[in-house]
């Protein structure tokens, strides 16, 4: 992380704006807490992605609770390559300070420089090839970049500077670790998925009642175990010796949130985070 934020710190210099990609499910859990020292002084921007996946009237909360703190924000599914207009639209007035300033200059149409950044499976590079539209024209490097790193023209009124690299955060509160776990952003091979399925079904009962009944057939007044098994039950969820297997139903429960199946759900909100 250190020579992440080495990189960032000079490549900064050069950007007019940095935008920094959010699992819509999870907003500030997935937000790295270090680019806000980084990127002072610059235009920010954020975009709650995947949010065909969460709650829509949590994502409105989130979108209200960044904007109280200044960041130009979207919501979207950047799988979506309609969907683009909109950030180039709010790329344009995050920077219209800064385009006054080069036509004052006498510089007309200089691309806006953007640095888009974001911890692992929030669709970083999904985004770019939706908004590139599946053909990145590198455009070369730019004076005062370390050498190797490209510039990527995304249309012709913006070019990125992707850096891989900015992507881990720094978490302290063991909840921020379950809700990056439960949204694919830390690999499942260093998760004890059944205690992260039972986390994730407390969480459910709580606050979507009736969705595990519903999806499952199970009675959510039991004990979170016997959910799970009865789950494994409901879907056959069976060993060699057609004993129940614990293990793949949660692991069901886990890939179903992941997926959507379970519906649109959204882990945390502004209110209790601040």
């Amino acid at each position: 992380m250190t020579k992440a934020k080495r990189m960032m710190q000079e490549d900064i210099k050069l950007i007019d704006i940095v935008i920094e990609l959010l699992d819509a499910r999870a907003p500030l859990s997935s937000k790295n807490p270090d680019i806000d020292n980084l990127a002072a002084n610059k235009s920010r921007m954020v975009i709650l992605n995947k949010a065909d996946m969460a709650d829509a009237r949590k994502t409105a909360k989130w979108e209200e609770y960044f904007k109280a703190k200044g960041f130009f924000v979207l919501s979207m599914d950047s799988r979506k390559n309609s969907g683009m207009k909109p950030v180039s639209d709010t790329i344009r007035e995050a920077c219209k300070e800064k385009i006054a300033r080069d036509r004052k200059r006498g510089i007309i149409n200089r691309p806006i420089r953007a640095m888009i950044v974001g911890i692992p499976n929030v669709g970083k590079s999904t985004f770019i090839n939706s908004y590139a539209k599946k053909s990145c024209t590198k455009v070369g490097n730019k004076p005062g970049v370390t050498k190797g790193k490209q510039w990527i023209r995304l249309s012709k009124s913006v070019e990125l500077l992707d850096t891989p690299g900015i992507l881990w955060p720094k978490f302290e509160d063991q909840s921020v670790g379950l809700k990056l776990a439960l949204i694919g952003s830390i690999k499942d091979e260093i998760l004890n998925v059944d205690e992260l399925a039972v986390e994730l079904i407390k969480f459910l009962i709580d606050s979507y009642p009736g969705l595990l009944s519903e999806r499952y057939d199970v009675n959510e007044s039991g004990d979170i175990t016997d959910i799970i098994i009865e789950i494994a039950k409901n879907r056959k969820c069976v060993s060699k010796g057609a004993e129940v297997d614990y293990s793949k139903a949660a692991a069901l429960v886990i890939d179903d949130f992941r997926s959507g199946k379970l519906g649109k759900i959204t882990l945390e909100i502004p209110n209790s985070q601040e």
